[in-house]
């Protein structure tokens, strides 16, 4: 059975790693994906940490097995039009949620997150 993609946001991706059961049974039927953003997020974490090395670790092991989503061109245009969508509408969110916004959309898929912000941006399909 082909499994539906997901793209996780960096505080669900913290969750699953903390061992949320709950995050971990609704997402066990989809294959997750990562935007390049995220992974840097959880890099920055991790070198920011206690354990450096211990969670680069984690951090490292958990990207390997997902798929990376690039920014691409494409990506960049989307971006671009979701920053300005939101300008419009007064609601400005933080710069790497446009970036990973954006990546949703190009690549058509929902994102799993706990922020709410994102319900701003057109055209995204929320999860969680």
């Amino acid at each position: 059975m082909v499994k539906d993609r997901i793209v996780l946001d960096t505080n669900v991706v913290s969750a699953i790693l903390k061992g949320n059961a709950e995050i971990v049974d609704k997402l066990e039927n989809y294959t997750p994906c990562l935007p390049v953003i995220v992974c840097g997020e959880l890099l920055f974490g991790a070198n920011n940490s206690s354990r450096v090395a211990q969670n680069i670790e984690i951090i490292t092991n958990f990207i390997n097995a997902t798929e990376i989503l690039a920014v691409t061109y494409e990506v960049a245009e989307k971006y671009a039009l979701v920053r300005n969508q939101l300008k419009k509408i007064g609601r400005p969110i933080p710069e790497n949620d446009i970036w990973i916004a954006a990546t949703c959309l190009t690549y058509q898929l929902p994102v799993a997150t706990f922020d709410k912000h994102f319900g701003y941006v057109e055209g995204i399909n929320l999860f969680l």
